[in-house]
């Protein structure tokens, strides 16, 4: 059997990497600021806040709760979506290290730029 592409590199690359697949969609983006900026849970359909329809929506909201972006619990017939605080906060830290481990400088620019002044 073919190992897969990704097994090829460290824990932590692959962590980050679905981490980073999990924010790869405006729409995801824009779910995870909506949760953030109305400061609450969110119950049922939150399709109508976005144009796209009620599957894909529901899609993305998956893929974020994969992640463990958001968490979703059943309260009667509807789902309750919630951002997870400790995960956000850990995705904080991912990012901010990553960019870290990069060491750019601040005057930092593309070598191609560079060659083409």
């Amino acid at each position: 059997m073919v190992a897969s592409k990704t097994e090829l590199f460290n824990e932590e690359l692959q962590k980050r990497a679905n981490l980073f697949k999990a924010l790869a969609h405006p729409a995801r983006l824009q779910i995870l600021q909506y949760l953030a900026q109305t400061r609450t849970c969110l119950t049922g359909d939150i399709s109508e806040n976005f144009p796209l329809t009620r599957a894909t929506v529901n899609q993305h909201m998956k893929e974020l709760k994969e992640a463990g972006l958001i968490c979703g619990h059943m309260e009667g017939a509807k789902i309750v979506y919630c951002l997870d605080i400790e995960k956000l906060k850990e995705m904080e830290e991912i990012l901010n290290g990553f960019l870290k481990e990069m060491h750019l400088p601040a005057d930092f620019c593309c070598a191609l730029e560079a060659l083409s002044n």
